[in-house]
């Protein structure tokens, strides 16, 4: 309970001064600061991390459940469309369905998984989250989810373009980099240094998220937003997270694979909705609702599981 009331006050408190500093500075400054962390603060909190991570025991599953996870919510998304259309007789736009399948499939589990899954389980077991972030998120995001935001937005990219997005990640070279490292012994002042500016890149990932809400507008998409949140941050990790067991993965292990698929929507889902002519509203509010869901929902999955 002290770790878990310890993690709120650094979520919240860093959540909070990025949504000030997003009111408070010019509206692209936070683009600034989202490429800074893209090409340089996540990679280095990925070799940071990595180079200390256990990545013995059956690692390797995490992405299967990521990718399980991520078909599951956009299955579960399509499902709730269909039925909003035969019981309502009316269809949301087309940009507005492909904005609720994002945010029901990929969840922040870089910005927010890591950060979480560092403070609740430990160090020991972080690798579960990179695998499932490395390995699933990425490629659930920019593969699956480009695919639908091409087919329900109006600025369609080709699949080469897709796949130079998810070539170039430069957190997808920092992961190879990491694992390279781990073969040499560095020096512990050069291990102690990228484990400080590791943790720094996550605090100044989570007043990213900050600013990102202070650029939201109004409440009006809260309704649809609430169905990609109840199927992402509810039922599918009740789903998946009740079979975890049938491959083999319990304990703490089983504990980050649930607290990553309980994740909110990702930042990515706004990126993508913004390049491809999404509803972005709609991806702002499910960003904001799910923060705010996660603080609910966190110690109920810590109990569970």
């Amino acid at each position: 309970m002290i770790n878990l009331l310890e993690l709120y006050v650094k979520l919240v408190g860093l959540i909070l001064i990025g949504f000030i500093l997003g009111r408070k500075l010019p509206s692209y400054a936070s683009t600034y600061v989202g490429q800074f962390l893209f090409w340089l603060g996540v990679p280095i909190s990925i070799i940071g991390f990595l180079i200390r991570t256990d990545l013995s025991g059956q690692i390797w599953i995490a992405p299967i459940i990521a990718h399980l996870a991520i078909f599951l919510g956009a299955f579960l998304a399509w499902l709730i469309i269909k039925a909003q259309a035969y019981f309502t007789q009316s269809v949301p736009q087309k940009s507005t369905q492909g904005s609720l399948i994002l945010a029901a499939m990929v969840g922040n589990t870089g910005y927010l998984g890591f950060p979480i899954t560092l403070a609740m389980v430990g160090k020991e077991y972080f690798a579960w989250a990179l695998f499932y972030d490395m390995l699933g998120s990425l490629f659930g995001a920019y593969g699956l989810g480009v695919f639908f935001a091409a087919k329900f937005g109006s600025n369609v990219q080709s699949h080469i373009q897709t796949a130079k997005v998810i070539f170039i990640n430069p957190a997808l070279w920092s992961f190879g980099f990491g694992l390279l490292l781990r073969q040499v012994a560095l020096p512990s002042t050069v291990v102690f240094s990228l484990e400080k500016l590791a943790w720094g890149a996550v605090a100044l990932s989570l007043m990213l998220i900050g600013m990102r809400l202070s650029q939201l507008k109004s409440w009006r998409k809260v309704p649809q937003a609430g169905s990609s949140i109840f199927i992402k941050m509810l039922l599918v990790p009740m789903i998946l997270g009740s079979t975890l067991s049938l491959f083999g993965v319990t304990g703490n292990a089983a504990q980050v694979i649930v607290l990553q698929m309980a994740m909110p929507p990702a930042l990515a889902t706004l990126v993508i909705a913004e390049t491809f002519d999404l509803d972005r509203d709609l991806a702002v509010t499910a960003l904001a609702m799910g923060i705010v869901v996660l603080l609910v929902t966190l110690p109920v999955w810590l109990w569970l599981f």
